[in-house]
């Protein structure tokens, strides 16, 4: 009796063993998702020690890997997703005021039209975009014209930060030579 009883635990756990899937994981993505806060490192620490975060920025960083990225990679005068894959999404915990213009707490998409010495940044309520192909104009917030600062530097990956001037929070977006700084005002 207890030789069949071995006997089928064994077959019972073969059995099992075999009907497992063998989950085949994506490799790294080539644009690796990150977030930027602001303030600066806001969620790094505990809520006491430090303000909470006022805007967060999800966004796919893709490499510069020796292309000239602004005229050719990211054609100029043409809807950019400010990243790679899904359009970049911003999220303001408060009420902020953009070019003039208050926009409501909440999520949006951040999508950009560079130009040789200048960009239209874009708000839009629109979200879960594969890109901007599916941009929808009517859907803008509001629309920035900022002017383009060469770098010396290459940076090699699509970067987004944070400069604070007094109630104003600079977005600074930067990649290859270029950096573009979209001031937002915090109430």
């Amino acid at each position: 009796m207890k030789k069949i009883y071995l006997l089928a635990v064994t077959l019972f756990a073969a059995f099992t063993v075999q009907a497992q899937e063998v989950v085949k994981f994506a490799p790294l993505d080539a644009s690796p998702v990150d977030i930027s806060y602001f303030p600066n490192k806001a969620v790094k620490f505990k809520k006491t020690d430090n303000p909470n975060p006022v805007i967060k920025v999800l966004y796919a960083r893709p490499s510069a890997k020796g292309r000239t990225i602004f005229g050719d990679v990211v054609k100029f005068g043409e809807i950019w997703r400010v990243g790679a894959n899904e359009n970049t999404e911003i999220k303001f915990y408060k009420d902020v005021t953009i070019g003039g213009k208050k926009v409501a707490a909440g999520y949006y998409s951040l999508f950009a039209i560079p130009e040789k010495d200048k960009w239209t940044i874009i708000i839009n309520k629109e979200l879960d975009l594969w890109g901007g192909y599916a941009y929808d104009e009517s859907k803008d917030v509001v629309r920035v014209s900022v002017p383009v600062k060469s770098v010396s530097e290459t940076i090699e990956a699509l970067s987004i930060a944070f400069t604070t001037q007094g109630n104003v929070a600079n977005l600074v977006i930067g990649w290859d030579k270029t950096t573009v700084e979209l001031p937002i005002t915090i109430k």
